[in-house]
């Protein structure tokens, strides 16, 4: 079992019933999903930078995401609708908590100056983090990178408000700012 699962059911969940004083366990908010999106716009001039996009995805996340394509055409970018653009992962049960834990204690402290991340969540309760460089993961070889990627990390939660989901994301250790 994922480390962070059971960190959840030992030790954030009875937490967060005795903070926010639930009658029932399934009351207390979870995290249902995470989003790791990465937009590789420069792939409408070489397609191969798609590829080399997926397969760092496909190497932090674990599983094989997804090609994202343009909705719209826009012809100041060069771009049709339909063309690829962009891939994708969501990741949800052991895969979700395994990668939740490695962002938390692996890849977050690795950023150079870190000072810890915004607290701002969406106002019902789920967090957006933007990463600007791939290299942090420890799966990323830096030798076999060819340019540095940034990604959008969504964390989906059950959370009602902001403050439950504050809470619910700092006790699995997210190193939120003061």
């Amino acid at each position: 079992m994922a480390r962070m699962k059971d960190k959840y059911r030992n030790e954030v969940a009875p937490s967060m019933m005795e903070k926010f004083s639930y009658g029932n366990v399934m009351e207390a908010p979870r995290i249902t999903k995470i989003v790791v999106n990465m937009g590789v716009g420069e792939s409408i001039a070489n397609p191969n930078l798609l590829e080399s996009a997926t397969a760092d995805l496909q190497a932090i996340t674990g599983q094989k995401p997804q090609i994202t394509r343009a909705k719209k055409s826009v012809a100041n970018f060069k771009l049709r609708a339909g063309m690829a653009i962009g891939c994708r992962a969501t990741l949800r049960g052991d895969r979700m908590y395994e990668f939740l834990g490695r962002l938390v204690d692996v890849a977050l402290p690795r950023v150079r100056d870190f000072r810890g991340i915004s607290p701002k969540l969406s106002g019902h309760g789920d967090y957006s983090l933007g990463i600007k460089e791939q290299y942090i993961f420890p799966e990323i070889d830096f030798d076999k990178v060819d340019k540095a990627r940034g990604m959008n990390v969504t964390v989906v939660t059950t959370a009602k408000t902001d403050e439950e989901g504050r809470e619910l994301l700092s006790l699995f250790g997210m190193p939120f700012r003061r």
